[in-house]
């Protein structure tokens, strides 16, 4: 699974590297080290234009809260459980297969922690990242409406994502059984583009991880309380 990130990289960064047409946020985020659930991420997408109606989507930066809330779904509560979907079911899933068909994502990260042990407060975090770079997790994101609230109000759409995963490689298997899902730069078009929607062709644009890419390395039990935050969280230590 994946259960915390870290992203230091500011909005203008990220729009450079993932090559956005438009920053499209209320608030701008700062560099967080231990980004968990519930949280506010930042996630890359493609949108229509309004302007020009046969003019190809908008790639746009967006910040979505972590935790999918479908768009059938009676109240929110329901995103806190909804944090990862596994990639194997998400196409045929009620809670994501709308998502999946129509609505994907890119959530770009410094990396993501793991936790290695069986007996609880004794598992060592480890930060699995890429050798050179970010990466960009596959997301799938959705569009829920709070009826409680008048339509013009800002908070009246709450937009949701949740993470994709699957069995995890060689690189990470040792430390935990399941990973984000990760797009290859040369893929991130085709898994944004909303007009493709055929399961199979979708899942043959994600990959795990490439063997050799990613580097794993014991860092602070500090990151384990959410409040903590910071680059140290992300500084290797000895075990």
């Amino acid at each position: 699974m994946c259960g915390r990130y870290a992203v230091s990289q500011s909005a203008d960064d990220l729009a450079d590297e993932f090559g956005v047409d438009r920053v499209d946020v209320r608030e701008r985020l700062q560099p967080d080290w231990n980004i968990a659930p519930s949280k506010q991420v930042y996630a890359v997408l493609t949108r229509g234009r309004k302007d020009e109606s046969e003019a190809p989507p908008e790639r746009r930066l967006r910040t979505l809260k972590w935790g999918l809330v479908p768009s059938w779904a009676k109240d929110a509560s329901i995103g806190n459980k909804l944090v990862n979907a596994r990639v194997e079911t998400a196409a045929e899933k009620p809670a994501f297969r709308r998502a999946f068909a129509a609505r994907r994502c890119l959530l770009p990260a410094d990396g993501f922690y793991e936790w290695r042990g069986e007996k609880k407060g004794q598992k060592q975090p480890f930060f699995i990242h890429p050798k050179d770079g970010s990466l960009a997790m596959a997301g799938l994101y959705e569009i829920w409406r709070d009826k409680s609230r008048p339509e013009d109000d800002p908070d009246a759409f709450l937009w949701s994502v949740v993470i994709l995963t699957t069995d995890a490689t060689d690189d990470v298997g040792q430390i935990h059984d399941r990973m984000p899902m990760l797009v290859e730069p040369d893929k991130w078009e085709q898994w944004l583009d909303p007009g493709r929607t055929k399961p199979a062709e979708l899942g043959g644009l994600l990959t795990p991880a490439v063997p050799g890419i990613l580097d794993a390395y014991p860092v602070s039990t500090e990151v384990n309380r959410v409040a903590n935050n910071g680059p140290q969280l992300v500084e290797p230590v000895k075990l």
